[in-house]
């Protein structure tokens, strides 16, 4: 019976960020992983709001390297790291704005 044939946790892993033509997708996955540092650093930044400069400008690189990144996804899991690290990124975006601006 095959649909209840397993595959080890390694297995799945080496297939998490394919897509059915099984070929790796480096650029998406870097903006992915830029989107979601840029919205790490932008939430932090709004806990200190004399880092209000840094945080706004990474909030917003971090929405405009979302969106770009959102338009090439090819998985998944990257439509799903985007999606949730662009918000996060507005969200710090927006406190940071609220804080003192990009200047």
């Amino acid at each position: 019976m095959a649909q209840v044939m397993r595959r080890g946790p390694m297995a799945a892993l080496a297939s998490i960020n394919r897509v059915h033509d099984d070929k790796p997708h480096t650029k998406e996955n870097a903006l992915a992983a830029a989107t979601a540092v840029f919205a790490v650093v932008a939430i932090v930044c709004a806990f200190f709001p004399s880092m209000h400069i840094l945080g706004a400008w990474s909030g917003l690189a971090g929405v405009f390297v979302g969106l770009g990144g959102q338009m090439i996804s090819a998985t998944t899991l990257e439509r799903f790291v985007l999606i949730i690290s662009l918000g996060a990124s507005a969200v710090g975006l927006f406190i940071n704005m609220a804080n003192g601006g990009l200047y």
